[in-house]
C-alpha cells in the first residue's frame, strides 16, 4: 500500500496548528479571566459562569492578575489568609490542604465599623482570627508550634467574604482560589500580645467563638481547632504554601487563618458581635459589625 506522505505531512500540520491554537486560548483564557474576575468583583456583580476545568495552577495565575487589578482599589498587600481549612471541604471539593488568598489594606475596617449590606456580590460574614507576624525568622521555622516563637499579636477577626459566584455555578477549589478566596473585607479587633509559653499553645487551639445578632441571638459557635486542627497550624501552613512558591513573610504581616464558623448572611440593618472566651487571658473580647 502507498503511503501518501504528504497528506500525513499537512494533516500532522494541521493538527500542530489546532493544538498551538488551543494552547495559546487556553492561556490567554485564564489571563482573561482573572481580569474579568476582577471588574465584575469591583462591580460587585455575581459571576454566571466559570471554566469548571481550570486547574490550580491556572487558577493561582488568575488570583495574581485579579489581586493586581483589584489593588487598584482596595490597597497593597499587608497579610494572606488560608482557605478551606475544614477537612470535610477540602475533601468535598477534590484537594488535599488549604488554599491561600492575600489581604489588602483597604480590606481591613475597625472594630464596630458599619458596613453596606450589599458589600459584595454574594456578601456573608464568617469568625475568624489573625495572627501577626513579629519576626522574619518565622520563614525558619520548622513546625507549628516554632512559629508562635515569631508571632506577636493574636487579633479577633469577624471577614466579611464575597463568594461572588450566582447559582448555577460549579464550585470548585480553582474557582475559589481565582477569586482570591473570597477576600472583600473584614472587622479587626485589638490585637492580644502573644508569648511563647505552653499556655498560649493551649488558648489559641482551645478558645471558644460565638457569633450573636442584633437581638443577642447566639447564630453561630467554633473552637480554635476548626482553624486546621490548631491556629499555629494554619500560620505554618501559609508559611510553608509561600516558602514553596519562593516567597517569605515580612515583619508586620496579617494571617488570617480561616473560618471558625458557617457563613452568615449579611442583610440591612443586621448586626453582628463576636466574642472570643479563653483568647485572652484578661478575659472575653469581642468584635462587632453594623449592616446598613
Amino acid at each position: 500500500m502507498k503511503i501518501d506522505t504528504w497528506r500525513i505531512g499537512k494533516v500532522g500540520a494541521v493538527l500542530f496548528l489546532i493544538c498551538a491554537t488551543v494552547l495559546s486560548l487556553v492561556t490567554a483564557g485564564v489571563a482573561q479571566t482573572g481580569a474579568q474576575v476582577a471588574e465584575e468583583f469591583l462591580n460587585k456583580k455575581p459571576i454566571t459562569s466559570f471554566d469548571a476545568t481550570m486547574t490550580l495552577d491556572q487558577a493561582r495565575k488568575a488570583q495574581g492578575e485579579f489581586i493586581a487589578a483589584i489593588s487598584k482599589e482596595l490597597g497593597e498587600p499587608v497579610g494572606y489568609k488560608a482557605g478551606l481549612t475544614n477537612p470535610n471541604m477540602q475533601k468535598m471539593l477534590g484537594v488535599s490542604e488549604p488554599i491561600r488568598g492575600t489581604l489588602l489594606q483597604k480590606m481591613l475596617l475597625p472594630n464596630g465599623a458599619v458596613v453596606s449590606a450589599d458589600f459584595g456580590a454574594i456578601p456573608v460574614a464568617e469568625g475568624d482570627l489573625i495572627v501577626r507576624v513579629g519576626d522574619e525568622a518565622i520563614n525558619e521555622a520548622k513546625t507549628p508550634v516554632e512559629t508562635l516563637k515569631y508571632l506577636d499579636a493574636v487579633i479577633p477577626f469577624i471577614e466579611l467574604p464575597d463568594m461572588v459566584f450566582g447559582k448555577g455555578v460549579k464550585l470548585t477549589a480553582p474557582a475559589i482560589v481565582a477569586i482570591n478566596v473570597g477576600a472583600r473585607y473584614g472587622i479587626l479587633g485589638n490585637p492580644i500580645a502573644l508569648a511563647t509559653t505552653p499556655e498560649w499553645q493551649e488558648r489559641l487551639k482551645n478558645f471558644t467563638f460565638q457569633m450573636f445578632d442584633e437581638k443577642g441571638v447566639m447564630v453561630a459557635e467554633g473552637k480554635g481547632t476548626a482553624l486546621l486542627g490548631g491556629p499555629l497550624n494554619a500560620a505554618f501552613w501559609i508559611k510553608q504554601s509561600l516558602a514553596a512558591e519562593g516567597k517569605r513573610l515580612k515583619r508586620g504581616d496579617l494571617l488570617s487563618l480561616g473560618s471558625l464558623t458557617r457563613p452568615i448572611p449579611a442583610k440591612q440593618g443586621a448586626a453582628l458581635r463576636a466574642k472570643y472566651l479563653g483568647l485572652d487571658p484578661k478575659g472575653p473580647v469581642e468584635v462587632s459589625v453594623s449592616f446598613k
